[in-house]
């Protein structure tokens, strides 16, 4: 493992723990606005624009709400589409492509030939977008908006881990040890599931470390053009979305910087994770 693997594992786990722990983590309510007493006026006035401080770790918002805790609560969201996009993409990516490159035939010529390359035709975050307008409606719910997230990024994500796998069963089922189970009477589905599968997944591990990055930075994306949870749910997107004014870029760089780096930490993150699993699966890659 090269020392970026390290680096990326720490990164993650920072940002796992924070999305796990971020009721406790968080120091404000993060769609609360903060307010203070103007001793000039002796009223009460909403802390726009604040800088980074000791009470506010990343300042506040142009609402007066606490930048670092809408940044932790954010990290929930972001995890969660990523993780939940990654399992659900590679188990049903998985499943067609063994099934496609072990029968072979007309199940291979069909889903290879036709439905992969259908998918594939498509712009993924285009039809991301589709696919979240068509079933977001008009007024969704949270809950609601992250599971048609979820749906949308794994529509069109489950297609790569498939062709990876088609190609890897297309190998593994001709090694001897195949070959010799299948003489010996094992059923096609010991073969493939008990042989072949166990022998054919890693590049796979690889592939998910790499896509987690893609989903988080697709639902930074999808939040960006207002596709992601609804206001005032936090996200990273929302938030830089939120601060690409030119209010915020003269008085509070603050606002689109932190979650800009957030977001860019976990991308690399995941991104040196899925390296490193790289060149130690791959003999040919590990470092003499």
């Amino acid at each position: 493992m090269n020392r970026l693997f390290y680096i990326g594992t720490f990164i993650a786990i920072v940002f796992i723990f924070t999305a796990i722990f971020a009721s406790k983590i968080a120091t404000h309510d993060p769609i609360q606005s903060i307010e203070y007493t103007d001793p000039a006026t002796n009223t009460q006035k909403t802390l726009r624009y604040a800088p980074p401080s000791r009470e506010n770790w990343f300042g506040t918002d142009d609402l007066g709400r606490d930048v670092f805790s809408r940044l932790v609560h954010g990290a929930q969201v972001s995890l969660t589409v990523g993780i939940s996009v990654v399992t659900i993409s590679a188990i049903i990516g998985i499943i067609i492509g063994a099934l496609a490159g072990f029968y072979g035939g007309w199940i291979d010529q069909f889903l290879s030939g036709y439905v992969f390359n259908v998918f594939l035709a498509f712009p993924g975050l285009l039809l991301a977008i589709a696919i979240v307008a068509f079933l977001s409606g008009t007024q969704p719910t949270p809950e609601e908006r992250l599971r048609h997230l979820i749906i949308a990024l794994c529509v069109t994500g489950w297609v790569g881990y498939a062709r990876v796998m088609r190609g890897q069963v297309l190998k593994v089922r001709e090694y001897d040890f195949v070959q010799a189970a299948r003489a010996l009477g094992a059923s096609n589905m010991r073969q493939l599931f008990v042989h072949i599968m166990p022998n054919a997944i890693q590049p796979l591990i690889v592939q998910a470390s790499l896509a987690m990055a893609g989903a988080v930075l697709s639902e930074a994306s999808l939040s960006f053009l207002g596709l992601g949870l609804p206001p005032p749910n936090p996200t990273w997107g929302t938030m830089i979305d939120q601060a690409r004014g030119i209010d915020t870029l003269t008085n509070a760089t603050h606002n689109l910087l932190f979650p800009g780096i957030a977001l860019a930490l976990t991308v690399l993150a995941f991104n040196f994770i899925g390296d490193g699993l790289r060149e130690y699966l791959d003999p040919k890659q590990r470092k003499r």
